[in-house]
């Protein structure tokens, strides 16, 4: 794929090796759903330093874990959604651990995940990607708008079913998939953004639907 490629040389190839532990994935990934990273983080931070570890905060009250997690948005939702899953793990696996996946084959990794309260694709995907390595493809709101923008995907095709169609496009190699979703996100936040995309700057304007239909006859807007 030609977007690939040049995205690979504009950021480099990266090598895939795992940034924090499958459960601090998991939680951090649902609570970064519309929240910036550093909010995330401050989140995350907090709920374990005032309930120690995941059985402190299973045991913690909704109100409490909220408020441990009010720097993220939605807290008052997100908190029953965190205990929810971290119950059903404990019940299912007798501890609250999810190394497990990592032997799971990958439908029955991605079925079991989605199943867990507030654990969509998207999260999914990420964990099993950037945690166990398999051969799967996370498409954020920066993935998927790139995507479209470019031409990857169609202009009705959903968030969920871009999972799919991106995937199909790829070879199935972790540390490919993890360079194509690492390069679009980037290019997705620095150039590529929502409002007023920096089309001058950016590697991909000369295959770019977007650039090619709207910027390139000075029609000033977003997508």
């Amino acid at each position: 794929m030609r977007t690939h490629e040049m995205l690979n040389q504009e950021y480099k190839v990266l090598t895939l090796d795992s940034r924090r532990t499958p459960m601090h994935e998991l939680i951090s990934t649902m609570l970064s759903h519309r929240t910036n990273h550093a909010d995330e983080v401050n989140a995350y931070n907090t709920m374990l330093e005032r309930f120690g570890d995941w059985e402190g905060v299973l045991q913690a009250s909704e109100e409490e874990l909220a408020d441990a997690i009010s720097t993220t948005r939605y807290p008052g939702q997100k908190a029953p959604q965190i205990q929810q899953t971290l119950r059903i793990i404990k019940e299912e696996r007798g501890d609250i651990n999810i190394d497990f996946l990592a032997d799971m084959p990958l439908e029955e990794a991605m079925a079991w995940l989605t199943r867990l309260p507030g654990v969509g694709p998207k999260t999914a995907t990420l964990l099993l990607l950037f945690n166990f390595k398999k051969p799967v493809l996370p498409v954020d709101t920066h993935v998927f708008r790139v995507s479209q923008r470019v031409g990857l995907i169609g202009a009705k095709v959903t968030a969920n079913k871009a999972h799919d169609i991106l995937l199909d496009m790829l070879p199935k190699d972790a540390t490919t998939l993890f360079n194509f979703h690492k390069h679009l996100f980037w290019h997705g936040q620095k150039v590529c953004t929502w409002s007023y995309p920096k089309c001058e700057k950016c590697v991909l304007s000369g295959l770019c639907n977007y650039y090619n239909a709207v910027r390139a006859k000075g029609i000033d807007r977003a997508a």
